[in-house]
């Protein structure tokens, strides 16, 4: 049992019903089309982005929804050792592979119920080109035909560009930042960073907050 996923093992805790307001929340950021795809990045690593992913997938899959969490954090993506899932052949590899044909066997089920993992695979020499290309746009589209939800665990926006390529394959984008973690100036340059996509920004997570029943949780503000 994997302790990071409290949403699953401890429901009825303070961290698990703050990310069950999360994904009301996001349920509700668009009115007219439902929410397929969602990226969820930070400005800098450490500040729990993977853990809200992996997370925020086990809520949505509770209410019957169909989650895929594509880890596309090519370079330390973690997703693999949350579900304690095999990482020898991942994104990395698919976007080498006929992406249509191919995908299904890059996909892992978990033992959690309506969660399915695309875990990152192995370290490229080149995750930002791997992740502009053709087929990995192609992937997107494919991806949000065969699954209610697409969840993706993407890279810290400082520095790197990975996450602003993603943005423009996904409907909504969630910021992590960690709570007195976050210097206010790079969450000012990841807002600028993704200024382009701020019509998809469906709101920050203030992540590692301190509370007196849990060891922390994490608010969502629009």
């Amino acid at each position: 049992m994997n302790n990071e996923l409290i949403v699953a093992n401890n429901p009825k805790s303070g961290v698990a019903e703050a990310i069950k307001t999360i994904r009301t929340n996001l349920l509700f950021s668009s009115i007219d089309e439902p929410v397929k795809s969602i990226l969820m990045t930070s400005s800098m690593s450490g500040e729990g982005k993977s853990f809200v992913s992996a997370n925020l997938a086990v809520a949505f899959a509770q209410t019957g929804v169909k989650v895929l969490i594509v880890d596309c954090d090519l370079r330390r993506g973690r997703q693999h050792k949350i579900f304690n899932i095999d990482n020898e052949q991942g994104l990395s590899n698919l976007l080498l592979d006929d992406v249509d044909k191919n995908y299904k066997k890059y996909i892992k089920k978990t033992r959690y119920e309506n969660i399915y993992v695309l875990p990152m695979g192995i370290v490229p020499p080149n995750p930002s080109e791997l992740l502009a290309s053709a087929k990995n746009k192609q992937l997107a589209k494919t991806l949000k035909q065969k699954f209610d939800l697409v969840i993706y665990d993407g890279v810290p926006v400082g520095g790197l560009t990975d996450s602003v390529i993603m943005a423009d394959l996904v409907d909504k984008i969630v910021i992590v930042s960690a709570y007195k973690v976050t210097p206010v100036e790079f969450l000012a340059n990841t807002n600028k960073a993704l200024e382009k996509f701020k019509d998809k920004i469906a709101g920050v997570i203030l992540n590692k907050f301190p509370s007196s029943k849990d060891h922390y949780y994490s608010k969502y503000y629009s």
